[in-house]
């Protein structure tokens, strides 16, 4: 077709002058695209491809490309170029040329209408571009013309292809719109104009659907068409009579799941709800496919109950509050409500047997925020009806939780393991939701029923069985306050009269004892009657994550009631970390556990404790730091001193984590003297100082050695002063050989505990020019090669600005250079918009009223030099609006990364 000249740049820079976008060399770029085993030849003929598609030129091979004697690639080819030029150049086809276009693709179309189906199908993606286009003023009845053109019987081809390739053309027209690039008022203008269109659409539909000699293919294309439709919003009563022919071919298996992706498209438009009478007709519709669906499951069909689940679940999901406002529908409500519950219940195993019951799960908190959303009396009256339907569903939730037998579950696969584990996860959050609608009745049911369990002589019971009621109670406890129920006890005492020989009730039991650990807090008489079992399963590397992270909590909740048990725990901990039962996650979780058990013990046991448990490392640590360093004993030294500052992050004898809870806790008195763990940190100084020596090249391991200290620094504050000189000696010393970031940041804990203390200020003040003058030197060589660093040192100067702004006067301090590190960093960071977090930058240069930049200790300034683009560098009375109005001028240097 003619067409002007093509604008500037549509062609694609890229493209040489050399490259001639030719039918020959199209076809031979499309071969090598193909059938070239090289891949370099494949990406070059891709991008040259590219290229080609979106040139002047496209315009005149694509209709080319599309003759009959041309394999079915060619043509793809040929088709998706029009696709491109018609959907992303349209302002550059000449309005006169509308026409010529619009009838050479429905020329196109009905010739492939008994072509390639690939063809086909991109052509009239094309066409449907533009008609999106040209809609609704220069083409106001698109659809309706397209429906008589492909109906006129003059046409060439049969009538099957010209209905099939006219559906193809409908489908593809909604699909096309949802994926357009129309400019936002444009989209407007054109749903409004398809959602008109839409009576040209429908009746044509239902004849083909409702025909008794319309062929399988035509009426599975039919449902198609529909669904793409019907997800423009229709007004579902204007759906009614296709939803009805859809629901009749839910009987024909061949066109079962294009019906169910029509139904379930139809009642899920958010603006269906509106329509409450379609949608109570479209119940009985729903409760009719019951029988099919028992049919299904009695035969294993599971994709026919899938689907069938599908329909019920959009039905009541979307619309329960809808269908609940209608009192008087109440028992069809509760009809299909019930429905879904055999869904949820479906027997088979997840994911193994079934994988029907999952599409359930959150109906069941939809339709309990609906009734606990009503107000008082409307929501009694539900209440009534529905916590009877819940109590059901506990139970068969806690069945479908239930394991396989072990030999079954032997044979699944690992993915198939996880999937059931995400699915218990899934009906674990459900229980927890359910709570709020049963309240304690809810537990006193759980309980009742493992009672009678593991109580009764008559029958033998399943280790399934009841580790499914724990796992009932541990999702609730999990999140529930329970500490005021009155089944917990006997709870309680009910867990050591299990009979635990399999894995997963063991890890079940664990985790259940762990969810009551805060119970065990304001009832400590029961401890004793669970933690042998807790100790006990430690020796098990099967229940390593259930058990140790149980201790954890028992440890943490209980503290103050454990010190009768604190010598027991200990040995026992300290005999499975010596035998290396544990993974090395878990075996910080036990020193985190220790650590919070040691911190309510009085000094002289907690030292006693800390010796017999760290010396064997430290001992292991020594011969270490004699050794040549190799890959082995690196991870031996990161292993022991990770041991340590886990052990450190929770022993805090002056209890501060207690405080920051604000809680009424049996606190022991504050112990006067040293702290222990600061006691031990003396001890082995040196031999840290030794590993150092030969490690200070290495980022893991100084890392590891700086955590040990910049955890104690958190958990003990001012406790940790006695270290606070030697340490940043050390610090000083580390970081002028190498700098490592890790450094820098235990520096920055220390200037913001320490910093503003007199006795402190002197070592934190050296530590500090030395750093700074240290990384000043980095900068000034480039400070790309190390971003972390740069990173790290923006967030110590702004800590610095904000503790400690004296920090900034020392004659030594090359202050100007300092306020001119934002520029090295804005190279290094990038451009990040304001306010984002994750470094101290300085974005903000004040300006006194003589001139000059200031600096911390020098005159108020008269403005901020602002170099956000906002801001454009202005020159600001007032801090600009997206800076913390509450700041002042030292703080507000910190607030926005630089910009570059």
């Amino acid at each position: 077709m003619e067409r002007r000249e093509e604008q500037p740049g549509a062609a694609g820079a890229g493209a040489a002058p050399a490259l001639d976008f030719t039918v020959e060399n199209v076809e031979k770029a499309l071969h090598q695209l193909y059938y070239d085993p090289n891949i370099e030849n494949k990406n070059l003929a891709q991008k040259w491809l590219m290229q080609a598609q979106v040139s002047p030129q496209a315009w005149h091979f694509s209709w080319q490309l599309l003759q009959p004697d041309k394999v079915p690639e060619i043509q793809y080819f040929g088709a998706s170029a029009l696709h491109i030029k018609i959907s992303r150049y349209w302002s550059d086809i000449p309005t006169d040329q509308y026409e010529s276009l619009k009838a050479q693709l429905f020329t196109q179309i009905t010739h492939f209408a008994s072509g390639s189906k690939i063809v086909l199908t991109r052509l009239c993606v094309a066409l449907a571009s533009l008609a999106l286009s040209m809609m609704p003023d220069a083409w106001p009845c698109a659809v309706a013309d397209m429906v008589r053109l492909f109906q006129a019987e003059d046409s060439p081809v049969d009538g099957q292809g010209r209905c099939l390739a006219l559906l193809e053309l409908l489908t593809v027209l909604p699909e096309e719109f949802q994926t357009s690039r129309l400019p936002q008022y444009r989209k407007g203008l054109v749903r409004a104009s398809l959602a008109v269109e839409c009576g040209a659409v429908f009746p044509l539909l239902e004849q083909l659907l409702q025909q008794p000699s319309s062929p399988s293919c035509v009426r599975q294309k039919v449902l198609k068409c529909f669904s793409s439709w019907v997800q423009l919003e229709v007004p579902l009563q204007d759906c009614e009579a296709l939803i009805q022919a859809a629901f009749a071919a839910l009987q024909d298996s061949e066109l079962f799941d294009s019906s169910v992706e029509a139904i379930v498209n139809a009642i899920s438009q958010p603006d269906a709800q509106r329509y409450v009478n379609t949608l109570l007709k479209l119940i009985p519709l729903v409760l009719g496919l019951q029988d099919q669906l028992r049919q299904a499951v009695q035969n294993g069909d599971m994709e026919t109950s899938h689907g069938i689940c599908r329909i019920a679940v959009a039905l009541g999901e979307n619309h329960s509050r809808a269908l609940l406002d209608q009192v008087e529908h109440w028992q069809s409500f509760l009809a299909l409500v019930n429905m879904i519950m055999f869904c949820t219940g479906i027997p088979g195993h997840y994911p193994v047997n079934e994988t029907t019951s999952s599409l359930t799960l959150t109906f069941w908190y939809t339709l309990q925020d609906d009734i606990l959303s009503f107000e008082a009396e409307k929501q009694a009256v539900y209440q009534q009806v529905y916590r009877p339907v819940y109590f059901q569903l506990v139970d068969v939730l806690l069945h479908k939780a239930q394991f396989p037998s072990d030999e079954e579950y032997g044979f699944w696969s690992s993915d198939e393991k996880e999937q059931f584990r995400i699915y218990r996860v899934d009906i674990s959050d459900t229980l927890m939701y359910v709570y709020e609608m049963l309240g304690a009745e809810l537990l006193s049911n759980l309980y009742e029923k493992l009672g009678r369990l593991l109580t009764s002589s008559e029958e033998p019971y399943s280790w399934q069985h009841t580790e499914a009621l724990l796992y009932g109670f541990q999702s609730i406890a999990e999140t529930i306050d329970v500490n005021y129920s009155d089944v917990v006890p006997g709870l309680i005492g009910l867990i050591p009269r299990i009979s635990i020989s399999n894995v997963q009730l063991a890890d079940t039991v664990m985790f259940t004892i762990g969810a009551l650990s805060e119970w065990l807090a304001d009832h400590p008489v029961m401890i004793n009657s669970v933690l042998p079992l807790v100790l006990h399963a430690l020796g098990n590397p099967e229940l390593s994550v259930s058990s140790v992270s149980t201790l954890k909590k028992i440890c943490r909740e209980c503290k103050y009631d454990l010190p009768p048990y604190a010598a027991n725990i200990v040995a026992v901990s300290q005999d499975v970390l010596m035998k290396q039962i544990h993974k090395t996650s878990q075996c910080m979780w036990l020193m985190q556990a220790l650590g919070f058990l040691l911190s309510a013990l009085q000094v002289e046991e907690i030292l006693k404790n800390l010796h017999s448990l760290i010396s064997p490392y430290i001992q292991q640590l020594e011969k270490l730091a004699e050794e040549i360093p190799n890959p082995s004993n690196k991870l031996a030294i990161v292993h022991i001193l990770g041991l340590l500052s886990n052990l450190f992050t929770t022993l805090d004898v002056s209890h501060h984590e207690d405080d920051h809870e604000g809680s009424e806790l049996r606190k022991l008195p504050v112990p006067q003297g040293p702290n222990p763990v600061v006691v031990v940190l003396q001890q082995v100084f040196q031999l840290i100082q030794k590993v150092l020596s030969k490690w200070l090249n290495d980022a893991q391991v100084v890392e590891a050695v700086c955590a040990i200290f910049e955890k104690s620094v958190k958990t003990l504050l001012d406790d940790f002063a006695p270290m606070v000189p030697q340490l940043c000696e050390m610090l000083g010393r580390m970081y002028s050989t190498i700098p490592q970031a890790s450094a820098l940041d235990l520096t920055r804990q220390l200037v913001h505990i320490f910093a503003h203390e007199p006795a402190h200020f002197p070592p934190i003040e050296a530590l500090f020019l030395l750093v700074t003058s240290v990384t000043l030197t980095l900068f000034q060589q480039g400070p790309r090669d190390h971003p972390d660093i740069v990173d790290s040192f923006m967030q110590l100067l702004a800590q610095a600005l904000k503790r400690k702004p004296d920090l900034f006067l020392c004659e030594r301090l090359d202050v100007k250079a300092v306020f001119q590190c934002d520029r090295a960093a804005a190279s290094v960071w990038g451009s990040r918009t304001c306010g984002e977090s994750g470094s101290g930058g300085w974005p903000y240069a004040a300006r006194s009223s003589a001139g000059g930049h200031w600096g911390p200790g020098l005159p108020q300034p008269h403005g901020l030099l602002c170099r956000h683009p906002i801001c454009s560098e202005q020159t600001l009375l007032q801090p600009p609006e997206h800076v913390d109005q509450g700041g002042t001028a030292a703080t507000w240097f910190s607030l926005c990364p630089p910009q570059s």
